[in-house]
């Protein structure tokens, strides 16, 4: 694992923000889902505004289905209050059957729900919802940032999932002092390193 210096990482987020341009997707999904938080309703049409946006090339062949969506959050919703008051720092063994459960539970909640891809799932879209319902604990990842930190999510995706937390609890251990900003988590700010790094090559 390789953990970046102050210059790298601050470097990469400022590509980011310089260049990628969806970012305010993800502003105005976290804000709706905040608002509405304790409405499954309205906390899926939050995940939605992100996920059909950042995930187009994967929906574009079909959406999930909300109200499949709505109902697990609704079931889940203790779990996720939980999460959401905590830090990925405080990760621990203890956590590894509920995050597996909430993501594969997550992970057949977005799977797309008609045409010829129907019952495809994401593992991508199941991290990023899992993040904006509890952004400071859990990780982003796409295929090129699973396979920068090792992981090949086809096979296994919750254990693999469970994994890269414990590996970005690391990391977060190590850059949370590199930047003094908080308009955005951590874990936020790893990500957006990780996106230049990893699936854009811009450092």
């Amino acid at each position: 694992m390789e953990i970046p210096t102050r210059k790298e990482f601050l470097k990469g987020i400022s590509y980011y923000e310089r260049r990628e341009k969806r970012d305010a997707m993800y502003k105005i999904a976290t804000f709706h889902v905040q608002r509405f938080w304790g409405n499954p309703s309205e906390m899926a049409n939050g995940l939605g505004v992100l996920l059909l946006n950042w995930n187009q090339a994967f929906y574009r062949f079909g959406s999930f289905d909300f109200d499949k969506l709505e109902n697990c959050i609704a079931k889940n919703i203790h779990k996720l209050n939980s999460f959401r008051k905590r830090n990925i720092s405080t990760l621990s063994s203890a956590d590894e059957y509920e995050i597996k459960d909430l993501f594969t539970k997550f992970l057949k909640a977005l799977q797309i729900d008609s045409g010829k891809k129907r019952g495809t799932k994401s593992p991508v879209a199941v991290a990023k919802a899992l993040h904006l319902l509890a952004p400071n604990f859990f990780p982003l990842w796409d295929h090129e940032i699973a396979s920068a930190y090792g992981y090949h999510y086809n096979q296994k995706p919750a254990d693999n999932y469970f994994s890269f937390c414990n590996i970005i609890k690391t990391v977060a251990g190590k850059v949370k002092n590199y930047i003094a900003r908080k308009d955005k988590t951590v874990i936020r700010f790893i990500d957006e390193y990780n996106y230049s790094r990893y699936t854009q090559g811009w450092v």
